[in-house]
């Protein structure tokens, strides 16, 4: 995924204590991100990619059973950081996010220029005058009026909401933003037109992405590289370009069979069965009872392999 390692996750985990059991979230999850770099990772819903998320910015809940391995940040471990630490210098800092639900991430009683704002007064210790002439130049990178700044997020249709969410997360000039389904609840226009964004942004600030989607049309958009995630697991970690063409794994597979395609006449496929349970999780390979290449070997957990480049957890390239 390149040399110039933005971030290196290894062995994270996370699982939540709940009435029914421990919800395995992130289960030894490793992958890594160079800089100005954008890697999608792709799954079925309730896989645990937006846990993923909250575990890398250290967004915990209170029924937190497990939360270990290292996330390098430029270098640095920022799992030994004490809280206060972390909110200063990594979350925000050099970490930022965008959440699912832009509404539900805005107070509707605050207007967006003092929302946008206030991250650049907390971390970069501006003025009120100097925060909002930096709200301002967020607006023009992201295609908001400068006269917006007066508003309140009820008067801003979903995609300005999304947008100013963007603006925010852009304030403290990051190295790494990590959008989690930003385009989930929008028109597919409105879609293209945030994707275009995010891939100016890209290419004119230089920040890396680590986009969350189930999507996968509009993902290989912006996509350099991709990684699978499957019941609380990385299964596949590849360059964008060969994983769109060829996918390794068998959960890959079935997951670009079933996107609708524009030209040609084969029919979308699906996945039989379904996901398994992050409380009761399938011994072996999590795929193994839905794969349609499962033998023998599968009972037993597939180890991470190498293959021309690229990363996946499956016997068949063992």
């Amino acid at each position: 995924m390149g040399q110039n390692k933005l971030l290196s996750i290894q062995d994270l985990v996370l699982y939540f204590n709940t009435g029914n059991g421990t919800v395995q979230a992130v289960d030894g999850v490793n992958f890594e991100l160079a800089s100005n770099r954008a890697v999608v990772i792709l799954g079925e819903s309730g896989c645990g990619k937006s846990s993923l998320a909250k575990a890398i910015l250290r967004l915990l809940p209170r029924n937190v059973k497990s939360y270990s391995g290292k996330v390098f940040v430029n270098g640095e471990d920022v799992m030994l950081l004490n809280e206060e630490a972390f909110r200063q210098n990594v979350r925000w800092a050099s970490i930022s996010m965008v959440p699912q639900a832009a509404m539900n991430a805005l107070n509707p009683v605050i207007t967006v220029g003092d929302q946008v704002s206030e991250p650049a007064v907390v971390h970069r210790g501006l003025n009120k005058t100097e925060a909002v002439s930096l709200v301002k130049k967020m607006f023009q990178h992201v295609g908001v009026p400068e006269d917006f700044i007066t508003r309140y997020p009820f008067e801003l249709s979903g995609g300005m909401r999304q947008r100013i969410a963007i603006a925010m997360a852009l304030i403290t000039s990051p190295d790494l933003i990590i959008l989690d389904e930003p385009t989930s609840a929008l028109d597919v226009l409105t879609q293209a037109n945030i994707f275009n964004v995010l891939k100016r942004l890209k290419k004119e600030l230089g920040v890396s992405f680590i986009l969350i989607t189930h999507d996968i049309a509009t993902s290989s958009e912006l996509a350099d590289d991709v990684a699978v995630m499957y019941a609380g697991q990385i299964v596949e970690v590849s360059d964008a370009a060969h994983f769109f063409d060829k996918p390794l794994h068998p959960y890959s597979k079935k997951l670009m069979d079933s996107v609708p395609r524009l030209h040609g006449d084969k029919e979308p496929d699906f996945i039989t069965g379904r996901p398994p349970s992050l409380i009761n999780l399938p011994k072996g390979c999590r795929f193994a009872d839905r794969c349609p290449s499962r033998f023998e070997k599968c009972v037993e957990d597939p180890p991470m392999v190498e293959n021309s480049g690229r990363k996946v957890k499956c016997w068949l390239y063992s």
